[in-house]
């Protein structure tokens, strides 16, 4: 599992969440969510406190890190029920854009999904993110109907679930 180690990928390293990251996790998230839509209460809980919403309920969270050890990007599993897992807290420095970061999270994110076992891994979005709907199309997410039942989140349209193998 990621927690332990850090996987090289060239100048950026993917690392497991270390509290001193805490205040890059919300930025990187909150810029993106104030870009193109609004930053919603369940999006401030989360991203206020990582460790108590996601990491201590048997979730994940990624962090993509440069040569200077400067966070550039971010990536969260976080657990709905056993087994299952939501993808989440996606975000991307925007200077950082088009060099494949986001790839590079996606593909940690589901080799950590398979390291901890799950067994169904699920995305809700927008339908105005095209770039992130054809990465997650790309690794293997297949379109739902949407909004998924339950959904927390008043802007996603889009429901997608990954179907391993189909990558």
């Amino acid at each position: 599992m990621i927690d332990r180690r850090s996987i090289d990928i060239g100048s950026i390293d993917i690392r497991a969440f270390e509290p001193r990251w805490s205040q890059d996790f919300a930025r990187l998230n909150i810029d993106w969510l104030e870009r193109y839509f609004k930053v919603e209460p369940i999006d401030r809980e989360v991203l206020s406190d990582p460790q108590t919403h996601i990491l201590d309920h048997g979730g994940r969270v990624l962090m993509a890190v440069d040569e200077h050890d400067h966070v550039v990007g971010t990536v969260a599993l976080k657990r709905e029920d056993a087994g299952v897992y939501e993808l989440t807290k996606m975000a991307v420095e925007p200077a950082q854009h088009g060099r494949g970061i986001g790839r590079l999270l996606m593909q940690a994110a589901l080799e950590e999904f398979r390291a901890i076992g799950g067994r169904e891994l699920f995305l809700e979005s927008s339908s105005k993110l095209g770039p992130a709907l054809q990465l997650y199309e790309s690794v293997g997410f297949r379109h739902r109907p949407a909004p998924r039942p339950g959904s927390k989140y008043v802007r996603a349209d889009v429901y997608m679930v990954w179907e391993p193998g189909e990558e």
